[in-house]
């Protein structure tokens, strides 16, 4: 990789892909995005052949078994092996080789073998979310959390470097890509999206987009933090999730629709089961929850297997759910399933494609969802997401309270000149339907709302921003809330052991 000028530095920092060390600099060098530049020790021509034919030879002696790759602890064995019969083979073809460079080697050998090769720093790094391979001719594009869209100085070698890598992830699981199936969507074995298409259906090369997986989720105290939602919003979408009232999150492609599904669950209690269905796995709830995850399956290539959302969403009401999570609706038979289920008493959180509050009823209720306009009143609230490309942020755009006619008033919206949440009109039904099923005051409510904010905020002054750390301080609330709002009231720094010693209680 060509060394890069740089004229201005906005963030360096180090990456372990595989054993493989790896620096990032994200920076300014003149295009009009910024670089993303990765700096990993360089191979010539003869090491990269040597570890092809080595490659071969693996697999020969390690063979890989299809139906176990998306086995955690299968790969974690299988990544050994291969270790320790790489590191033979160095002995072999390239002796005296220092062990520092034996364990670069093996490193690249390992990200060919059972990775994207050189594709794995970026799948290594949390910061990404997207990673988009254009063709052979174009240096590989990231999109990063806080930076949008970078350029990268990484390059496929060739239209069959990137046909290969796709072939590679489709055989693993199932699936197939060749000229006359020129379109293929897989997924990784840490649950990362694959979309990859062929020449001519792609015209200047064979593509793949990955759609990463986030280890590190997005919690609701994360959001807070960074704005996307104010300690207040988040009380009462935590009000409404303690008392079971259903809501529909709804926004434009890539503005954080189940990110901000996932931040909500830290708000489900312990004593509830959940069963979540969706099309991809991007969902991760704290440990501790009584929470099964389902997913749909694509059609063999022989046309047979297929598992849709709502084979799954009509299977999940057969398993005694309370709250049941839904990836995306998309179809008429989708909802209609999702609001019997809120019509015979579950809680249902899922998400759907719209720019605001208005367009989702109208997108729920004109083809291709088309239902009811009544329907929607069993909802209580529709909480819209918005990305700002420019800016490079997503916040709530507007919480929106469902009317008894399946209309929507919009009672807080986001305002961009200010970035902050402004109140438009005072709740209504919705303070009715906690009253009526929670037994609160309109005083008791507020009150509700303004201690949970502080909760909120004090989760936020001590970077409790993890699932499981936000989880434990949100299901010891539910189980010992004096002791909660002691803590809080007395300014006390967040510690899981104590929050651990309240459980055990």
């Amino acid at each position: 990789m060509a060394e890069t000028k740089i004229l201005k530095e906005y963030l360096t920092y180090q990456l372990d892909a595989h054993g493989l060390k790896v620096k990032v600099t994200i920076a300014d060098v003149g295009d009009f995005v910024p670089n993303y530049i990765v700096t990993m020790p360089e191979l010539g021509e003869a090491t990269r052949t040597l570890l092809l034919s080595l490659r071969q030879e693996l697999l020969s002696v390690v063979p890989i078994d299809p139906q176990k790759v998306e086995d955690d602890a299968y790969l974690k064995e299988l990544s050994l092996k291969y270790k320790d019969a790489a590191g033979l083979m160095m002995d072999r073809y390239l002796p005296g080789t220092s062990e520092e460079s034996k364990g670069i080697l093996i490193a690249y050998v390992l990200n060919t073998m059972l990775g994207l090769g050189d594709l794995e720093p970026l799948l290594a790094d949390d910061g990404l979310e997207e990673i988009a391979v254009n063709n052979s001719k174009s240096p590989v594009w990231v999109f990063h959390r806080k930076y949008s869209w970078c350029k990268t100085n990484i390059t496929l070698r060739t239209e069959n470097t990137i046909y290969d890598t796709a072939e590679q992830v489709g055989r693993r699981v199932g699936r197939s890509i060749t000229n006359l199936s020129p379109i293929m969507d897989a997924e990784l074995p840490d649950g990362s999206r694959i979309n990859a298409t062929l020449q001519p259906i792609s015209q200047k090369g064979n593509t793949m987009t990955i759609r990463k997986f986030s280890e590190n989720p997005w919690t609701m105290p994360a959001l807070v933090a960074n704005g996307t939602i104010s300690p207040e919003l988040s009380a009462l979408v935590w009000l409404c999730i303690q008392n079971e009232i259903s809501l529909l999150i709804s926004g434009g492609t890539a503005s954080g629709k189940t990110s901000f599904l996932n931040a909500m669950s830290i708000f489900m209690p312990a004593n509830h089961r959940i069963i979540s269905v969706e099309e991809t796995k991007e969902l991760r709830l704290p440990g501790f929850l009584h929470w099964v995850p389902m997913l749909t399956r694509q059609a063999n290539p022989e046309g047979k297997g297929e598992v849709t959302l709502y084979d799954l969403m009509i299977n999940a009401l057969r398993q005694r759910p309370d709250i049941m999570l839904v990836g995306e609706i998309r179809v008429k038979k989708d909802a209609e399933t999702l609001f019997e289920a809120i019509h015979t008493g579950h809680s249902v959180y899922g998400t759907v494609h719209a720019d605001n509050s208005e367009d989702t009823v109208i997108r729920m209720t004109n083809p291709p969802i088309d239902i009811p306009k009544i329907m929607l009143n069993s909802l209580g609230a529709i909480i819209t997401l918005f990305r700002h490309r420019r800016l490079t942020i997503r916040r709530v755009l507007e919480f929106g309270e469902m009317l008894s006619t399946g209309d929507v008033t919009v009672t807080d919206r986001w305002d961009m000149r200010s970035d902050t949440f402004l109140q438009l009109n005072a709740l209504s039904r919705l303070v009715d339907t906690v009253s009526l099923y929670g037994g609160y005051t309109r005083n008791e409510i507020k009150a509700e709302i303004a201690e949970k904010a502080k909760v909120m905020s004090w989760m936020v002054k001590n970077k409790v921003f993890d699932v499981e750390g936000s989880g434990l301080v949100v299901a010891n609330y539910y189980k010992d809330k004096d002791n909660i709002v002691k803590m809080v009231d007395d300014d006390a720094k967040y510690s899981e052991e104590t929050l651990r010693g309240f459980s055990s209680d």
